[in-house]
């Protein structure tokens, strides 16, 4: 067990401390170049297109999804634990300076999450009155014989393993772990009772993944919002020189806080690079299964509003997150993770802290739970055809309930070593797919 540990860590350095860092950070550059940085052009489409879609309830009929639909399926995914525990972890490990390197490749990660949802749109399919869309589809398209089912076999299995399975066992047990040191209840209770209700929801498919994710994602997010602004707003002048901070640190770390030992530019580039693409999920091939699902009038249609779900994560989420723990001053007590961020909450809220963080936990992680299964879905349909779901569907199951009970330190950093694996073939195939996206992009535009 040791070594597979040894071997799972070390592949974890090479992907999220090295590689992934500059392919997904040059991707997010390469079509901000390429579309005449879309995310600044485009952005008031995105947010026009955001709020006049937004809906409780839809009565959207066909056999894809509102654009306001797919977006909350989407964002359900990008919206976890690690807009809490990964915000936690960067400032830990690279001073506040990390966030503004966070917003950085967030920004440039709108230009990749724009491309890869025109992509998906270009080549989603309709299979048994189910609409399909995702990586495996535009990996095809784009490389055709033998290495383009090598390249898509090998992303579905990713993430399959990376977010259908390890990655749900994950989120129950953040859940479990919350509930249990806020209300003392049993995780495996927990466990059991999350596994129940996602069970039914897996079951009635991708239309009651979108009803339930349409009426959960804005309430989950406004909570969260007003808990973190309450808390900005008791000290101002905390949060102004908290600002300060994190535009000192990502220059100058030592000259924050009194000198953070051992913190260095180049460390708060990593973590807070690493962290945010891991968080907003722009590249990794994760969010084009919702986009797919859109029913628009032209591929580009789903572009814009798919940058918005970049910038609610990271911008808006992940950064009030931020703000709350660097203004309280605690990331330099050797806490990391939810630890740190439950310190921050509890600075302020007192006692109510645990409980605010255990019930934003719980929408959190749940919603992240519903859209990586839904994500590995796609895939199972894909590879071994629509017998199989249901069998996925009990797995999956069975992965919430075992998840909730268990120290999942090797299975968390296994999710994140198949998360890093899922990256490559998506970006062999996202960088030949530019002239697809400029075409579609130029069409769109004249028209």
């Amino acid at each position: 067990m040791d070594f597979i540990a040894n071997v799972v860590d070390s592949v974890n350095g090479f992907l999220w401390d090295f590689a992934l860092l500059f392919l997904l950070t040059g991707t997010g550059i390469f079509y901000t170049i390429c579309l005449k940085f879309i995310q600044i052009r485009k952005f008031g489409a995105g947010m026009k297109k955001l709020f006049g879609g937004f809906s409780l309830h839809s009565n959207h009929e066909g056999h894809g999804l509102s654009s306001f639909q797919a977006l909350t399926t989407a964002i359900a995914a990008q919206v976890g634990t690690g807009n809490i525990a990964g915000a936690a972890t960067a400032i830990a490990a690279g001073g506040p300076g990390a966030i503004f390197w966070m917003w950085l490749s967030a920004f440039f990660g709108m230009g990749t999450i724009y491309a890869e949802a025109v992509m998906a749109q270009v080549t989603r399919k309709v299979e048994n009155g189910v609409v399909c869309g995702g990586p495996i589809y535009y990996i095809r398209y784009i490389f055709k014989g033998k290495f383009g089912k090598f390249l898509s076999v090998f992303f579905s299995l990713a993430i399959i393993l990376a977010l259908g399975f390890m990655g749900n066992m994950v989120q129950s047990n953040s859940i479990g772990s919350s509930f249990q040191g806020a209300f003392g209840v049993s995780p495996l209770i927990t466990g059991i009772v999350i596994a129940i209700i996602a069970g039914i929801i897996f079951l009635g498919g991708i239309k009651r993944i979108a009803r339930f994710t349409e009426k959960i994602v804005p309430i989950m997010a406004l909570l969260y919002i007003i808990g973190c602004i309450i808390i900005l707003c008791m000290d101002p002048a905390a949060v102004v020189q908290g600002i300060r901070d994190i535009f000192v640190g990502a220059f100058s770390p030592q000259a924050v806080g009194g000198g953070l030992a051992g913190i260095t530019v180049q460390k708060a580039l990593r973590y807070g690079v690493a962290r945010g693409l891991f968080s907003n999920e722009a590249g990794m091939g994760s969010t084009p299964h919702a986009h797919a699902t859109a029913q628009v009038d032209h591929p580009s249609d789903q572009g814009p509003i798919a940058m918005m779900g970049v910038f609610i994560d990271t911008f808006i989420i992940l950064t009030l997150t931020a703000l709350v723990i660097v203004s309280s001053g605690l990331y330099t007590n050797g806490e990391t993770a939810a630890v740190l961020a439950q310190s921050a909450f509890n600075a302020s809220f007192g006692s109510f802290g645990n409980i605010f963080i255990a019930i934003c936990m719980l929408f959190f992680a749940f919603t992240t739970i519903v859209g990586w299964y839904y994500f590995g879905e796609v895939n199972v349909r894909a590879l071994f055809g629509e017998k199989m779901v249901k069998v996925y569907a009990v797995i999956v199951v069975i992965c919430v309930v075992i998840g909730s009970t268990l120290k999942v330190d090797l299975v968390w950093n296994m999710s994140d070593m198949f998360n890093g694996l899922m990256v490559l073939p998506n970006l062999i195939a996202l960088i030949p797919c530019v002239r697809v996206v400029l075409a579609k992009t130029k069409e769109y535009e004249k028209q």
